[in-house]
C-alpha cells in the first residue's frame, strides 16, 4: 500500500471514529431524563422547602431521574400554584404543597388564578401536622394562659401575632383565639414562616402560629416555645404541649395534609409510577424518623386518598370560613 493510500485509510477511520463518538453522545443525550421540577411555593429555609429537599434526594434515586426543588415563594403558595398550572402537562413538573394553597386559598382569595379541581391532578399526599402557637423568647409566658395574661397586662388587651401567610388557618385561629379570651389580636402576615420565624428569634414580635415543624427545632433550643397545638392529640415530640381542644378552642380537628399535585393532564402512568415511587420513599426508616422528627404523622395516601382527602378538608373549611364571616378579598 502506498503512503498516499495509508493516509487516506488513515484520516477516513479517524473521521469514522469521531462520527461514531458524536452519535454515541447524541443518543446518551437524547436518552438522558429530564429533571422533574418540584415546585414550593415557600422559601428556602422554611419547613415546607426543607421537607420537599428531604424527598426530592431520596426520589432521585428511586426514579433514576433528577428532581429539582424550585421555591417559587409568595402570596401562600399562589405564585407557584400559577406556575403548575402553566406548565406542560408532562412529568416534568409538579408541586408540593399543603393544604392552604389548595383547599383554603382557593376560597379567601376572590381570584387566585387557579381552581384546584379543575388546574391540578393528585399524584400522591405523604403526611399530615398539626399547627401551633409558640410565643418568642422575650416573652415571658411559659403556657399558653400566661400569654394571654400577659397580653391583658402589658398590652391592654392588644397584641400582634405572626402567620406564615394571610387569610391561612393560622389567621382564623388567631381569630378565634380573640374572640374566646376577648383579645384585640392582629394577624401579622409574612411570606412564609422563615421570616417570620426571624423575627420571633429577634423578638420583633411576641407570637406566631405556623405547623408545628417550623417551630421544632427553635423550640426544642429553648428559643421559642410552643404553647398550644392544634388537633385532638398532643403531640409526641413535644408531649407537656397540650392541644387547643384540652382548652377549650373547637373547630381545628381535622389535620391538615402534604401533597404533591400535576397539571391536569398529566399522563396516569407518570402519575401512578410517581405515587408509587413516593410510597417507597416515605417507607424507607431514615426517612419516616427525619419527617416524623419535624413533627409531621408520615403515611403515604394515593392519588386517590390524597384527592379524597382533599375534598373533605375544603368542605371543612368551607363552614369554618363561612362562619366566621371572611369576605374573599
Amino acid at each position: 500500500m502506498t503512503t498516499s493510500r495509508r493516509s487516506l485509510l488513515s484520516r477516513l477511520l479517524r473521521t469514522g471514529a469521531l462520527a461514531g463518538a458524536a452519535l454515541t453522545v447524541g443518543l446518551a443525550c437524547a436518552q438522558a431524563p429530564k429533571p422533574i421540577r418540584l415546585l414550593v411555593g415557600f422559601p428556602p429555609g422554611g419547613g415546607t422547602d426543607a421537607i420537599a429537599r428531604t424527598l426530592a434526594e431520596k426520589l432521585k434515586d428511586e426514579l433514576g431521574q433528577p428532581v429539582v426543588v424550585e421555591n417559587r415563594p409568595g402570596a401562600g403558595g399562589q405564585i407557584a400554584a400559577q406556575a403548575l398550572k402553566a406548565s406542560a402537562p408532562d412529568g416534568t413538573t409538579l408541586f408540593l404543597t399543603h393544604d392552604h394553597t389548595i383547599s383554603i386559598l382557593p376560597q379567601v382569595v376572590k381570584n387566585p388564578g387557579y381552581e384546584p379541581a379543575r388546574d391540578f391532578v393528585a399524584v400522591g399526599g405523604f403526611a399530615t401536622f398539626v399547627n401551633a402557637f409558640a410565643v418568642s423568647g422575650g416573652t415571658p409566658a411559659r403556657s399558653f394562659s400566661e400569654y394571654v395574661g400577659w397580653v391583658k397586662a402589658s398590652g391592654g388587651g392588644k397584641g400582634a401575632v405572626g402567620i406564615p401567610a394571610p387569610a391561612s388557618t393560622p389567621e382564623f385561629l388567631v381569630k378565634l383565639i380573640g374572640q374566646k379570651y376577648q383579645l384585640d389580636l392582629v394577624s401579622a402576615p409574612y411570606r412564609g414562616s422563615a421570616p417570620m420565624m426571624a423575627d420571633m428569634l429577634g423578638n420583633q414580635i411576641s407570637a406566631g402560629v405556623a405547623s408545628v415543624q417550623d417551630f421544632m427545632e427553635n423550640h426544642k433550643a429553648g428559643k421559642v416555645r410552643v404553647v398550644g397545638v392544634l388537633g385532638t392529640k398532643r403531640q409526641a415530640a413535644m408531649p407537656d404541649v397540650p392541644t387547643f381542644d384540652e382548652m377549650g378552642l373547637k373547630g381545628f380537628e381535622d389535620l391538615p395534609y402534604y401533597g404533591i399535585y400535576a397539571p391536569t393532564g398529566t399522563p396516569q402512568k407518570f402519575i401512578n409510577d410517581f405515587s408509587n415511587a413516593l410510597a417507597r420513599v416515605v417507607a424507607q426508616p431514615d426517612v419516616r424518623e427525619h419527617l416524623t422528627a419535624m413533627g409531621l404523622a408520615v403515611g403515604h395516601m394515593s392519588p386517590l386518598q390524597l384527592a379524597t382527602r382533599e375534598k373533605a378538608y375544603t368542605e371543612a373549611w368551607t363552614r369554618i370560613i363561612k362562619t366566621s364571616g371572611f369576605v374573599a378579598q
